[in-house]
């Protein structure tokens, strides 16, 4: 049998209950909070949950200004209380190597950073993660278990279209707003992250969803090199920029040496791509293994 809307409906709320009772179990709240669809999901079922509770962001170089103003929106969206901490990960040599655990020490800085807030006010960290995220390469992940960061939505076993579903029932404004992880990850694995590399990311981003494309990724590679990452009907598009020189000459001025096209079209995580074992083990688990993530609680 077809399924409802009134079933979907019906559905969505008994999941909504379910996690704004979970917060509630945990008690007052600080939630790492991107602006993201995740972890507006959480901000809204916590609200919603009437524990004491603050939704705290991040600014860094590896942040762009869109989803900074995403994540200001949603907040006032939701009337939750919302804080921004500027965080250093970029000044942090193993973060600036950008080895294959780069991501274990971005989100160990931010939650070293959400650490005295969660003290001051006797409160739990609670995470975006969702049930997804655990079969992908995310070290970050880690980073969270060490700091005992709280996970509700992987907890519960909520995917990705869980929680999109979610973010409808609570009416978000990004409940179908493309994910896009940090400009960190656009740079290839052991080319060293650095604030203009990063910059340099944002505005060539910018650029394309400035004439219409609603998603995208711009890669950078060893030697400066830009590959462009849209969803395949757009790449036709991106083609026609190139007769002219416009987005090359933009891209050269903007500081890249070559422009590619990914032909395959935009893949998330596609940087995670050739990892081999032997780095995963060697870089992830040694370096993660000696913590200095205070405890929150």
């Amino acid at each position: 049998m077809p399924t409802t809307s009134a079933t979907t409906s019906s559905s969505s709320s008994q999941l909504a209950n379910r996690l704004i009772d979970h917060l509630r179990a945990i008690g007052d709240l600080v939630i790492a909070f991107s602006g993201g669809v995740d972890s507006s999901v959480v901000a809204a079922a916590a609200h919603a949950s009437g524990v004491r509770c603050v939704a705290v962001t991040a600014k860094s170089p590896a942040v762009a200004q869109w989803q900074i103003d995403w994540s200001k929106r949603i907040a006032d969206q939701i009337g939750i209380d919302h804080q921004w901490v500027q965080t250093n990960e970029s000044e942090r040599g193993n973060y600036q190597r950008n080895h294959s655990d780069r991501c274990f020490y971005c989100k160990q800085t931010l939650y070293e950073f959400l650490a005295p807030i969660a003290v001051e006010r006797a409160a739990t960290i609670v995470s975006g993660t969702n049930a997804d995220d655990l079969g992908d390469h995310r070290p970050g992940i880690q980073a969270g278990m060490l700091a005992k960061v709280r996970t509700p939505l992987a907890d519960l076993h909520l995917g990705k279209s869980q929680v999109r579903a979610l973010a409808k029932h609570f009416g978000l404004q990004n409940a179908d707003l493309p994910a896009s992880p940090c400009l960190a990850s656009r740079i290839a694995y052991h080319v060293e992250v650095t604030p203009e590399r990063l910059r340099r990311i944002e505005a060539a981003e910018a650029w394309l969803r400035s004439r219409g494309v609603p998603d995208c990724r711009v890669r950078l590679h060893a030697n400066e090199l830009a590959r462009i990452e849209v969803p395949t009907p757009y790449l036709s598009q991106v083609v026609q920029w190139t007769e002219n020189n416009d987005l090359v000459d933009a891209f050269i001025t903007m500081g890249f040496r070559f422009v590619t096209l990914e032909l395959g079209g935009l893949s998330s995580g596609s940087q995670n791509r050739g990892l081999a074992d032997l780095d995963l083990v060697q870089l992830a688990v040694p370096d993660a293994s000696k913590p200095k993530c205070p405890d929150p609680n």
